[in-house]
């Protein structure tokens, strides 16, 4: 599995040489630190997935002696080892620009990372090849334009769940979050499994 992991590596020597760049776009044009985070992390994952795309490696991958569910577990963990490497290369370049940030940024810019693999990773293996990338930009676009609006919609008009909320001290409140997270991550890498175990390619 750890071969899979390195394999991504491997194929994204070139995009690597873009991913500097494209993060200090990012910082000299002032973006927020969690949002650069955001991106930061889904470079690489999803490089990845738009790479085996058009190469339809997927073929490759069942032909090698690999079972279909460490091929997605390699993606999952995968994503998480790549996101750890591009917030540990956010900070270097942040702290450079004397940038400042929080750990509450980069815990923002992680949960949201985590979020959006959870939601549209069982994609990539529902929708045929040639639509993935379009399905990951409205997915994109719809986490960072709706879900937004919606939360203050939620906490306008559901006052006994905003009270609860604002009741919770700081750690309680980022504690049951990540545990949030961590379960839809949880439920996405099962359903990934289950779906991709059925796929005929």
């Amino acid at each position: 599995m750890f071969n899979l992991i390195r394999r991504d590596v491997i194929l994204q020597k070139r995009q690597l040489l873009i991913f500097l760049p494209f993060i200090l776009f990012f910082i000299l044009m002032g973006s927020h630190p969690a949002l650069i985070f955001l991106v930061a992390s889904i470079f690489i994952p999803f490089n990845t997935y738009a790479y085996d795309e058009k190469a339809e490696t997927n073929i490759l991958l069942n032909s090698l002696p690999y079972t279909r569910k460490e091929i997605i577990a390699s993606r999952y963990l995968g994503a998480i080892v790549y996101m750890v490497l591009a917030i540990v290369v956010t900070s270097l370049a942040l702290f450079v620009f004397n940038k400042s940030f929080t750990i509450t940024d980069i815990a923002i810019g992680t949960g949201l990372f985590l979020l959006f693999a959870a939601f549209t990773f069982p994609l990539f293996y529902i929708f045929k090849p040639g639509y993935i990338t379009t399905v990951v930009l409205i997915s994109f676009i719809l986490l960072a334009g709706v879900v937004p609006p919606t939360v203050l919609f939620l906490a306008e008009h559901l006052t006994e769940i905003t009270n609860f909320i604002v009741s919770l001290s700081i750690p309680a409140l980022y504690t049951g979050a990540a545990v949030v997270i961590v379960i839809l991550y949880a439920i996405s890498w099962g359903a990934t499994t289950i779906i991709y175990q059925r796929k005929a390619f």
